[in-house]
């Protein structure tokens, strides 16, 4: 029987954990939908801010490898439709893809310029979903490197407090509660996770889960031929993701989950570009997996390749369900090197075999075409012999 990928995150059943992250190839309902028509399990629309708007000046990214397997820098500025237009109820349609028990969870990230903002954002959702329109959740967006002049909320903890606080009163009273996630920067000293994780586990009434990581902030890349930065706005300075990213994620993933209270879910980001990528995201912990840089690159598709590929190595390792592969990590020992020293061995030995097996049909190839070109040869020589002799006759 094949592994299931379905999982519950906060009040939401998925019918994959596996699905895509706010950023590029979400800022409309035509680009959602097609997310909803893939096997990603939920579809999270671009961040919206109050206003529709244009974002940083182009060129704001650039990819290592267009096939999405490298890193890439994006400084887009959150360009998007405006918060109306993602809580419409034609886009939350179309978004959702399907009807009834076929239908995505829509999420609705928002990213305000300010607490105002988000707060005025939130009303506004909270209208919509009085109004019977299908927004399944909210992710709030506290990490966003690439709006110029503006800081990271979740970097300043008094700021986050502050943010979290003014949601709780705003959603307070509400008889039913809204799933909302917060989107949240790389952290990398350990207090910092600490401090971010009290904070939550705080408002752990209001914040239903946490998708950890967003871009790392201020990297650049070099154009050397022209000896300036690839990007043009915030003097070439970006948030890095992609491959570069992964083993960041993994960490903030691993340490939120171990200190963040049961209640509160953790979404994996970054640097997920397969299924092993995907499977190593929840066994450290994550209940669902974003896919934002390989989405970009390789469109939809990715949804439906990653889904195979992580139900392939879970079968291999023996794991029926992402609740029994969730947080399964083990500490390290020596029994567990020496087990991983002999799979890469037979692995490797495996790998040989296939490439001796494919070098031996290569060369009897070879050898029957060398056999067929001197055939051919004497065959030559042969008629020419005969045709010689009849004109002579």
């Amino acid at each position: 029987m094949s592994p299931s990928l379905s999982t519950t995150l906060s009040t939401l059943s998925l019918p994959s954990c596996v699905m895509n992250a706010s950023g590029p190839r979400t800022g409309s309902a035509m680009a959602l939908s097609k997310i909803a028509s893939s096997a990603s399990g939920a579809v999270v629309s671009k961040s919206a801010t109050i206003e529709a708007q244009n974002g940083n000046p182009i060129p704001r990214t650039w990819k290592e490898s267009e096939d999405g397997t490298g890193s890439a820098l994006n400084s887009e500025g959150l360009p998007n439709k405006g918060i109306d237009y993602y809580i419409s109820k034609d886009t939350a349609q179309q978004s959702g893809g399907g009807s009834g028990a076929e239908r995505k969870p829509y999420i609705v990230s928002i990213s305000g310029k300010n607490l105002d903002n988000n707060l005025e954002m939130m009303r506004r959702i909270l209208a919509a979903l009085d109004g019977g329109v299908a927004i399944s959740a909210v992710e709030l967006n506290l990490a966003c490197p690439n709006v110029i002049g503006k800081p990271i909320i979740a970097y300043d903890f008094v700021q986050m407090e502050t943010v979290l606080s003014s949601f709780s009163k705003l959603l307070a009273g509400r008889k039913k509660r809204v799933p909302m996630g917060v989107k949240m920067p790389p952290y990398f000293d350990a207090p910092h996770f600490r401090q971010a994780a009290d904070i939550i586990n705080k408002y752990r009434h209001v914040v239903s889960y946490v998708a950890t990581i967003n871009t790392v902030g201020n990297a650049l890349h070099i154009d050397v031929d022209a000896l300036m930065p690839t990007i043009s706005s915030n003097d070439g300075y970006a948030g890095l993701s992609g491959a570069a990213v992964k083993h960041i994620a993994l960490s903030n993933v691993r340490r939120l989950r171990s200190m963040l209270h049961a209640d509160v879910d953790v979404v994996g980001v970054g640097g997920v570009q397969s299924g092993q990528d995907a499977f190593e995201m929840i066994l450290c912990g994550a209940t669902a997996v974003q896919v934002g840089t390989c989405h970009w690159s390789e469109g939809a598709g990715c949804f439906d390749r990653i889904c195979a590929e992580l139900k392939e190595i879970m079968a291999e390792n023996k794991f029926k369900s992402i609740e029994d592969l969730k947080g399964k990590i083990l500490p390290w020992s020596k029994a567990g090197a020496a087990k991983s020293r002999a799979v890469r061995k037979k692995r490797d030995d495996k790998a040989k075999s296939i490439k001796e097996k494919e070098e031996k049909e290569n060369q009897r190839i070879r050898n029957a075409a060398d056999f067929y070109k001197l055939l051919c040869a004497i065959l030559i020589v042969v008629i020419a012999f005969l045709a010689d002799k009849l004109r002579k006759s």
